[in-house]
């Protein structure tokens, strides 16, 4: 029938070699611009600048590579082509900003190409942030932790997470909330709301003086 989305062919999740630099200069720009905020606007200067940008690349590394193979692999099982493409731009932007006093992390973004529904399209756009979310739970228990580095992790691990999914989930323009929002209004407000929640709680609640 005309107009109906048809199903692609299977496809194997493979990375070229223009992806996986991409990703992992992605990884670094966005761990400095976290290492950057962080010890400039939260940390209160006493920290030390090389345990910070540790922490903050291990942290960044976990959330940011697994929100962009989680697109990468949602997609793929909807049977699309799919391949991460860095925006050098947005990531310059990400580290300026980050010196301001505020983050605009949008790194680049899965590209993925073949016949899709409307619905598949959201929930492509959905698995980066839900992984998020899901990485803040996981991280959120070391930091109630007695051993000092490994509570560090958890507070990092918490704020880098929660805030990918809330800046991710915003509905405006390339980000993963417009997509979402048009194709369910209930779904994002279901998603949105307990971002913005635990943004709130993460500031104001876990604090991150180190």
């Amino acid at each position: 029938m005309a107009g109906v989305p048809t199903r692609t062919r299977r496809r194997e999740l493979t990375f070229s070699t223009d992806e996986k630099r991409d990703l992992a200069i992605a990884w670094v720009a966005l761990g400095v611009a976290f290492a950057i905020f962080i010890f400039l606007h939260m940390a209160g200067g006493a920290a030390s600048v090389s345990g910070i940008f540790v922490l903050s690349m291990v942290t960044v590394g976990v959330g940011f590579i697994l929100h962009e193979l989680a697109h990468k692999v949602a997609a793929v099982r909807f049977g699309q082509a799919a391949e991460f493409r860095a925006d050098y731009g947005m990531l310059f932007l990400a580290i300026m900003s980050a010196i301001i006093g505020f983050i605009f992390a949008a790194p680049g973004a899965v590209h993925h190409r073949g016949r899709i529904t409307l619905a598949e399209n959201g929930l492509i756009a959905l698995a980066g942030p839900a992984v998020n979310l899901g990485l803040a739970a996981v991280f959120f228990p070391l930091v109630f932790a007695p051993v000092a580095f490994v509570e560090q992790v958890g507070r990092f691990g918490v704020f880098i997470n929660v805030f990918l999914a809330t800046f991710n989930m915003i509905p405006f323009g390339p980000l993963d909330g417009k997509t979402v929002y048009n194709w369910s209004k209930a779904v994002f407000l279901g998603v949105f709301a307990p971002c913005l929640l635990l943004t709130y709680l993460v500031f104001t609640r876990i604090g991150f003086g180190l």
